[in-house]
């Protein structure tokens, strides 16, 4: 099944590019590490997903790219074309001149049903080209105002023209110390709103990739770019191709509805947070070696206590005891409380790796049977470069605190109604602001009491 994605907004188009590179320099390494067999069908298994094959034999990323100016989607294009590795469809993008300055209800109420039929039309022709369709992943930043408000704006026409289809919303959370005043606003809008027609939202943090950058990476002078490739990689290695069965099971076919059937059993949780290790400079690789336990046990630490990256885990953390029946606001301090998660390995010897501790009942919340609530998927084919690497993709608490001082940020600056004006001559009201608060209020009550 073939996955189309929509780039909205100048971050999601970035980010988009630098997913496709990193898939595409996944598949032509021949570091796989793996039989030819398991290496062709894993190669297929990804060119079916994410690109369709033109005569010249050069793969086209299926994507529809969507910008309110011209600047990042050229230098997009061009530079997958450069690449002499993969492009875009020349003819599936759409931007206009003038942006949306930041505004969410700019993007929102005046570009998106401005230009709804023409976005619609690309993204129809796109789904049409696929076989089967899987879904649509769409990336767009929470700050700004295309990406945000637009973003938003098409996800519900996604919703309305595909109400079959999966919805996954990848979103990428502004800096603590963000360059738009109003961010807070923008990014309550677009949560509230995506929670509405989306099936799960993918949430990657500016300042945790921006820490990973600095510390793992050691990365002197950090750009979007670096940023960027460090969260292309991190979607990459829950994407790419694997086997969601037991051995001998083909390459899923269904990523996205794999993804939502182990992650989201209930509408009110589809917060998902992503983990993946390990991750450094390239030319440390060579002098490094990893065992499965040690990579196991880090990331199982990583979960209790809602550690953003390897480094600097908190150890002390434990999860309480089972059996005792104590209320949720007594639970230990900073244990993160998990609804469901997903670990996915690459590399060698994954078949013999012991999960069981990803499996311990007192991880989850009492209404989901351990078993259900634990899922893993495995391929002995390695992801770029790392001998073995695995991922953590959970629906847990980890992103309950953001939230709630993104609110509380947002809901101060309402109170005194400072640059209400700028959204209100878009036509979004006062009641709007509102109804989003609850809707989010909503959320972080029902993550907090898991």
């Amino acid at each position: 099944m073939s996955i189309v994605t929509v780039q909205l907004g100048q971050c999601g188009n970035q980010i988009g590019h630098e997913v496709f590179s990193a898939l595409c320099s996944d598949i032509r390494g021949t570091h796989g590490l793996c039989s030819k067999k398991e290496n062709e069908s894993y190669h297929d298994s990804c060119k079916e997903r994410f690109f369709c094959e033109e005569e010249s034999g050069v793969p086209v990323a299926r994507a529809v790219l969507v910008d309110m100016e011209p600047k990042v989607i050229s230098q997009t294009l061009s530079m997958a074309a450069r690449s002499g590795h993969w492009k875009y469809n020349s003819h599936s993008h759409f931007c206009q001149k003038q942006g949306s300055g930041n505004n969410w209800a700019n993007g929102y109420s005046v570009h998106g049903p401005r230009h709804k039929e023409a976005i619609m039309n690309l993204v129809q022709k796109e789904a049409e080209k696929c076989d089967r369709l899987g879904g649509f992943f769409t990336m767009m930043s929470m700050a700004g105002g295309t990406g945000s408000g637009l973003g938003a704006f098409v996800t519900q026409c996604l919703r309305d023209a595909f109400p079959a289809s999966f919805i996954l919303n990848h979103v990428v959370w502004p800096y603590g110390t963000g360059e738009v005043i109003v961010q807070n606003y923008n990014s309550v809008l677009t949560l509230s709103h995506l929670y509405q027609s989306s099936d799960a939202l993918l949430v990657h943090e500016n300042d945790v990739i921006h820490k990973i950058c600095a510390q793992l990476m050691n990365i002197k002078q950090i750009s979007f770019r670096d940023v960027n490739q460090v969260i292309a990689h991190q979607l990459g290695s829950v994407f790419q191709p694997t086997h969601t069965g037991g051995e001998g099971s083909g390459y899923s076919r269904n990523p996205l509805g794999d993804l939502m059937e182990t992650l989201v059993p209930h509408p009110e949780f589809k917060l998902l947070g992503l983990r993946n290790i390990p991750q450094m400079p390239e030319n440390s690789l060579a002098y490094s070696t990893f065992s499965w336990p040690g990579l196991i046990k880090h990331l199982r630490q990583m979960l209790i206590a809602n550690a953003k990256m390897e480094e600097g885990i908190d150890w002390q953390v434990r999860p309480p005891h089972p059996g005792s029946s104590i209320p949720s606001t007594s639970k230990p301090l900073h244990f993160n409380t998990s609804i469901a998660n997903l670990v996915i390995l690459r590399g060698k010897d994954v078949h013999g790796v012991d999960l069981g501790s990803f499996q311990d009942p007192s991880l989850y919340t009492s209404w989901l049977n351990p078993q259900d609530a634990f899922s893993a998927w495995k391929t002995p084919r390695a992801f770029n470069k790392y001998e073995k690497s695995a991922s953590l993709v959970s629906n847990s608490q980890f992103l309950l605190k953001p939230l709630d001082s993104i609110v509380g940020k947002a809901w101060n600056m309402f109170a005194s109604k400072a640059y209400l004006h700028q959204y209100t001559k878009f036509g979004i009201q006062e009641e709007d602001f509102l109804d989003c608060f609850t809707t989010l209020e909503q959320v972080i009550s029902s993550y907090t009491n898991l």
